[in-house]
């Protein structure tokens, strides 16, 4: 039996009392004068007045309570093919000599710390490092264009970048330090020093008097025994500043605390994922996203178990059954990963004949987020693993789950769809435009009841005034998510899209992503996305594109005929779904989110800046070449 219930509405009963037994699971230097106080910030602050430090409480206490053998980083890098494992006294040693050299580099507390690595332990290490000197660090995707890592070095202001020689993925070799060399070059505020952990993949260069080796130094300062303390930081000063990467305009600095951010991460590993301190957790995700943040690096050390960072794809590297053996190798009892994972596994391995060739015999569940998950990609991967598929549902500015299915509570009946049911700590609403909420089943805007639960973002870095005008200023009130979705009359979220991407189409309000849904169930499709396009007649018109899985040899006049079939059965002929487009790939970011905004742009012959975070820029000439091919490009008639 769940005790979902139970639980949330002891949280709604008293919030205050609620985090305040969740918070004896971190150790502090000393406690909060308030749990709350709804007086500081913007909507209020957590655990006010308290002081304590995220490295340690990650790593020293584990070390402290003789956990110190028990084993914390694994990384798995196919692309290199090495594996190496810390345990938490290695961790330890690793983490407290690179914190000693960010020191002799005049790195204090308070000072920002920018992070542009590959996904190797060094980056999980950084970032620990900066936390022990309350530091405030920024990662910055490794791989990233110069003019974006500049416009986020110029915004941090980072005394210290930390970065690599190079990034590995199939088949290419990504140099770092030229594109550092050119971000720096370009940015106003110069870092007084960088450095670089040099790879034997491709070597580099290092700058006289700026750039320093990585392995040298903390060679130099574990030999010299130099370690450094965990330095004491309010709950409320800033642990990270993570930039959202969007495509237009100035990137947003999400600015995240020590305190709250703990408190809650820990919370998750326990409740939410079911997952015991000693046993391993597998993020599939990368070090520059929030998830890389929560539960790559923080969630599972703050909770004492491991952590892999894998540095590779789902497919590729070598095969579709690449994830599968990552789990036998290392005894992964729950996957975090995104759908578009599992849809481009399922596309070369339909039948998932891959998955009986590993040992999964520890592994329990599967989670999934980051982007929709649609039923039919939840239903293979519940078929294929015979084991629990939980889909969940966050953003960068929240840090944890907002929706989902508390494993560690006792999992309650999935609905295909929706990503759960709210969390404690998030009195979830749907509002109409006015600011109105609507009935059980009726779409709208996805809101959240001011206060956010402890690591909800405080701010904007630099950013106050946007802060308020970008979130909280729509709904006075509430935290604008959006999202766009329905709460059904079981209390179930189901997150149909970006408001963005909610077209109007001769009036009626129509979400993309339930079309993509419809369209995704289809035995044929591994992969979809449906944008609006401009139309003089109807406002919108919807525009369909499809990858299909490996292996179905279909014409693709026929199959763009039963897909129209489909949604004009499921959803109606209000849809006025007539047009879809068979592609070889979907643009998409490095993270696996479909870039639907800047598809809708060249489908509408609109200029648009190339997205910072695209994984493979030829694909946006693909899918502008299929449109030509059609004549759809432009302002419909």
């Amino acid at each position: 039996m769940s005790r979902y219930v139970e639980i949330y509405a002891e949280w709604q009963a008293d919030p205050v009392r609620f985090w305040e037994e969740a918070a004896r699971g971190i150790d502090w230097f000393s406690p909060a004068t308030a749990v709350f106080n709804a007086e500081a910030g913007v909507y209020g602050r957590w655990f006010d007045g308290a002081t304590c430090n995220t490295c340690y409480n990650c790593v020293d206490r584990h070390v402290e309570a003789g956990h110190g053998d028990r084993l914390a980083v694994i990384h798995d890098s196919p692309a290199t093919g090495q594996v190496a494992r810390y345990t938490f006294a290695e961790l330890q040693e690793q983490v407290g000599a690179l914190a000693a050299v960010l020191r002799a580099q005049g790195v204090t507390k308070g000072d920002r710390v920018v992070i542009y690595m590959p996904m190797v332990p060094q980056a999980v290490f950084a970032m620990l490092a900066c936390a022990r000197l309350g530091a405030v660090h920024s990662v910055v995707f490794g791989g990233f264009a110069p003019q974006e890592l500049a416009t986020r070095i110029d915004d941090a202001a980072p005394k210290v970048v930390i970065s690599a020689s190079c990034g590995i993925e199939p088949g290419r070799v990504i140099a770092y330090k030229p594109l550092l060399d050119e971000a720096i070059a370009l940015a106003t505020n110069k870092p007084q020093a960088c450095v670089i952990l040099q790879r034997d993949t491709l070597r580099c260069d290092l700058t006289q008097g700026r750039d320093v080796d990585y392995a040298e130094a903390v060679r130099a300062a574990i030999v010299a025994g130099e370690r450094t303390e965990c330095v004491a930081v309010a709950a409320t000063d800033p642990l990270y500043i993570l930039y959202t990467s969007g495509t237009t305009g100035q990137p947003k600095g999400v600015v995240r605390d020590n305190g709250g951010h703990m408190v809650a991460l820990k919370w998750t590993m326990e409740h939410h994922y079911g997952v015991n301190p000693g046993e391993v957790f597998w993020a599939a995700s990368d070090v520059g996203w929030v998830v890389g943040h929560s539960y790559i690096c923080y969630g599972p050390l703050l909770h004492g178990a491991a952590t892999v960072v894998y540095e590779g794809k789902p497919v590729g590297t070598p095969d579709a059954g690449a994830f599968w053996r990552v789990i036998q190798d290392h005894g992964v009892v729950a996957l975090f990963t995104a759908p578009t994972a599992f849809r481009a596994i399922k596309k070369e391995d339909p039948a998932g004949s891959l998955i009986a060739e590993y040992d999964l015999s520890q592994f329990r569940t599967l989670f999934l987020a980051g982007e929709r998950s649609d039923p039919a990609t939840i239903e293979w991967a519940q078929d294929k693993l015979a084991r629990p598929v939980i889909d969940h549902w966050w953003q960068t500015e929240t840090g944890w789950p907002m929706s989902g299915n508390p494993v560690g509570l006792g999992a309650f009946p999935v609905k295909l769809g929706s990503p759960g049911r709210p969390m404690p700590g998030y009195d979830i609403r749907v509002l109409d435009d006015a600011g109105h909420e609507v009935a059980p089943g009726t779409l709208g805007n996805i809101v959240c009841k001011l206060p956010l639960p402890p690591s909800g973002f405080p701010t904007l870095w630099n950013a106050a005034e946007r802060f308020i005008s970008s979130y909280m200023a729509e709904f006075p009130g509430y935290y604008a998510t959006s999202d766009a979705g329905i709460i059904d009359e079981d209390g179930y979220v189901f997150i149909m899209a970006r408001t963005d991407d909610i077209i109007n189409v001769a009036g009626h309000r129509l979400s993309t992503g339930a079309m993509e849904e419809v369209i995704a169930s289809h035995a044929d499709i591994a992969e979809c996305a449906v944008v609006g396009k401009a139309d003089t007649l109807k406002g919108q018109m919807p525009l369909g594109f499809f990858v299909t899985n490996d292996g179905a040899d279909r014409d693709p006049g026929e199959l763009e005929r039963e897909l129209v079939q489909l949604v004009r059965a499921r959803i109606g002929a209000v849809a006025a779904f007539k047009c879809a487009l068979e592609v070889k790939r979907l643009p998409k970011t490095r993270s696996g989110k479909v870039l639907r905004g800047t598809v809708q742009k060249i489908a509408d012959g609109e200029t648009y800046k190339m997205p910072a975070a695209i994984d493979d820029p030829a694909i946006l000439d693909e899918i502008t070449a299929a449109l030509a091919a059609r004549n759809l490009i432009g302002q419909g008639t």
